[in-house]
């Protein structure tokens, strides 16, 4: 992927003045193909690093200041020292690049000063993970401004607890994985259990992924998220009260799951048969892409959905509509919501001939439904966060 940093290097000059080495990040976000919510369960996950990125500008300072600049939101001009306690506070964009920071000194990296501008194409809240994207990129511009580099599970591990304790999202591990070992061409099937991957190669002449941004914002430390986190952790509890070897939900069976309806209560039941279903999905879709039975795929795609919707209770009426729609397209194999809910994306796999049609009715519908017009894009998978000047 060929990007050119000259035009992020002058703004940056324009914002924090000439002089210095100026090095260049790109931190992508991610597409989740299936696997939702499956991460904190230790289940399976089959994400993609996408095109859409986090750019950043950045260069050495003597005095340990660290000062960002974002192009999402201009006004503001965030300024922190790394030689002093880093704290969160607002803006609450900061708080991702703050905690990277924070977990890097925690690590006893001997850290500099940076001023960094921030440029996105991926957009803020849209489910696509520009929360990991901005907690990896910090930590790729901190380590090569420190001279070192990093084992890439260390540092998405780090990524994670900066987004545990300074975004309070109590999130899995998949995201800052596949932004920190993204590989081009590839999706990965990730075991969250023990972080062991497995790239699928994605044929670009057969298949397309196309992304549709709901216009919807989501906010994932709202509560929702660690509601069914605290949910899913009651479902293991009663399930180890039947087998003392159960540590998450990866560990349980389907019919443990419908052996369990009525002796729990509804909510955590139908957490629990989501979170079982799809671990089993995530690793069945994988195989099915390998053999290119993309139809059979996209059926998993379908079934992934109606349980974020009916079991998880985290889509909206807005991604309802939208996998409806799209799957009323020729060449559609299958399409579901992506990310955490509530709100963002969703995502289809189609034949190359189905992108323009699937478009056009979309941007033709969508409106009429809800007012808002749809952010689509067609991406390939691509490499994870890298200096690339």
């Amino acid at each position: 992927m060929n990007i050119d940093t000259g035009d992020i290097k002058r703004r940056f000059e324009q914002t924090f003045g000439a002089g210095g080495r100026v090095h260049v990040v790109r931190s992508p976000g991610r597409v989740n193909l299936i696997g939702e919510h499956t991460d904190y369960n230790d289940g399976f996950v089959f994400p993609m690093a996408i095109e859409p990125h986090v750019l950043f500008a950045f260069r050495a300072r003597t005095d340990g200041k660290v000062r960002l600049v974002s192009t999402v939101y201009p006004d503001q001009v965030v300024e922190f020292s790394v030689n002093e306690t880093i704290t969160r506070g607002e803006p609450k964009w900061a708080n991702y690049l703050k905690g990277a920071a924070a977990e890097l000194k925690g690590a006893g990296i001997p850290l500099v000063g940076m001023d960094a501008l921030l440029d996105n194409t991926l957009p803020m809240g849209g489910g696509l993970s520009s929360s990991a994207a901005l907690e990896v990129g910090t930590i790729r511009a901190l380590l090569k401004l420190a001279g070192l580099d990093m084992d890439e599970t260390r540092i998405a591990l780090l990524a994670q607890k900066a987004e545990h304790e300074f975004a309070l999202v109590p999130c899995g591990i998949m995201d800052q994985t596949i932004v920190t070992s993204g590989k081009a061409g590839h999706a990965m099937l990730l075991d969250c259990r023990d972080n062991s991957k497995q790239f699928i190669p994605l044929d670009g002449n057969e298949l397309r992924v196309v992304i549709v941004n709901s216009m919807v914002k989501h906010e994932l430390s709202g509560g929702e998220y660690a509601e069914r986190r605290h949910q899913c952790e009651q479902a293991v509890r009663y399930f180890q009260t039947l087998e003392p070897n159960v540590k998450a939900l990866r560990d349980v069976t389907m019919k443990q799951v419908e052996d369990a309806q009525g002796k729990v209560d509804d909510l955590v039941f139908r957490r629990a048969r989501h979170v079982v279903g799809e671990t089993q999905r995530a690793q069945k879709y994988a195989t099915l892409l390998s053999s290119k039975h993309y139809e059979e795929a996209g059926q998993l795609m379908v079934e992934s959905h109606n349980s974020l919707r009916d079991d998880y209770n985290v889509s909206t009426d807005e991604l309802d509509y939208l996998v409806v729609e799209s799957l009323t397209v020729k060449g559609v194999y299958g399409a579901r919501m992506t990310g955490g809910g509530f709100g963002g994306c969703i995502v289809a796999l189609t034949q190359p001939r189905a992108v323009e049609p699937l478009t056009k009715h979309l941007n033709d519908v969508y409106p009429k439904k809800t007012g808002a017009q749809p952010g689509i894009f067609v991406t390939t998978a691509t490499a994870g966060a890298e200096v690339i000047e």
